[in-house]
């Protein structure tokens, strides 16, 4: 059965123009791409999107992060897809990430740690709707 998750390709990703090269795991990996935009959050969306951690310590540095500059958020569709993903992107902690995983690759640190993904059907359900409300996915 098919799944559709949240990728985000994180504001520190984006500066280092790695977009590309996370894209292309993305597609090697067996991912269709359903949509994709660049945006670049206001600390207000920031902190609508990442509502859940409001109450967690590290909520107004994340905030602020994410909306430091563009990201790249995309529609992942795949079985599995939400597993697949969060397989792929490695472990929060980049020092604790599978070698040949994205963050284990590409992160500098637990909060620019390049990828964001949805954890659970109900979250990617949210969140999907966050960024692509009412667009028509292919």
């Amino acid at each position: 059965m098919q799944e559709r998750t949240l990728a985000i390709i994180k504001p520190d990703a984006v500066e280092r123009r790695l977009t590309g090269r996370i894209i292309q795991r993305i597609e090697d990996e067996g991912f269709q791409i359903r949509a994709m935009r660049r945006i670049h959050l206001s600390t207000r969306e920031a902190e609508g999107f990442y509502a859940v951690h409001r109450e967690r310590p590290f909520f107004s540095s994340l905030t602020r992060f994410m909306s430091s500059g563009p990201a790249i958020v995309l529609v992942l569709e795949a079985p599995d897809a939400i597993t697949k993903w969060r397989t792929l992107m490695g472990a929060t902690d980049p020092a604790r990430a599978e070698p040949g995983t994205l963050r284990k690759e590409f992160a500098q640190s637990i909060e620019r740690n390049a990828t964001h993904g949805s954890d659970a059907p109900e979250t990617a359900a949210h969140e999907l709707g966050y960024f692509f409300a009412g667009i028509d996915l292919v």
